[in-house]
């Protein structure tokens, strides 16, 4: 199959304390994410931003995390995984979680079958 290399999602709003899928796999077309940016929101606060992987029928838990970060207020930062984050099975999902100091924009590239 055909690689569509661009953006996985438009910029993903996460209030604080919240998470949201970012990557879906959907037909059995494999999601490849490259790339995670996280920008802390608050001008004032440190927050935390979090990566799961989140199988099928399953929900966010620490048990499926893969990255906790610190982010500053007004920081930017970029999670680059030496390989990619790989999700195949339908309804598999990357999401994204904000810490419950303030919000944390995200953005996502990587490349999806199909």
């Amino acid at each position: 199959m055909a690689l569509s290399r661009a953006q996985l999602s438009d910029v993903t709003v996460v209030s604080a304390g919240s998470t949201q899928a970012i990557a879906t796999v959907a037909g059995s077309n494999k999601v490849f994410v490259k790339s995670i940016m996280a920008h802390n929101t608050s001008g004032v606060t440190t927050t935390t931003a979090q990566v799961y992987v989140v199988p099928n029928g399953g929900s966010v838990a620490t048990s499926n995390r893969l990255f906790n970060v610190t982010v500053e207020p007004d920081e930017t930062i970029y999670i680059e995984p030496a390989y990619p984050i790989t999700i195949e099975t339908t309804g598999d999902t990357v999401q994204v979680g904000a810490g419950s100091n303030g919000g944390i924009n995200f953005f996502v590239t990587g490349d999806q079958e199909g």
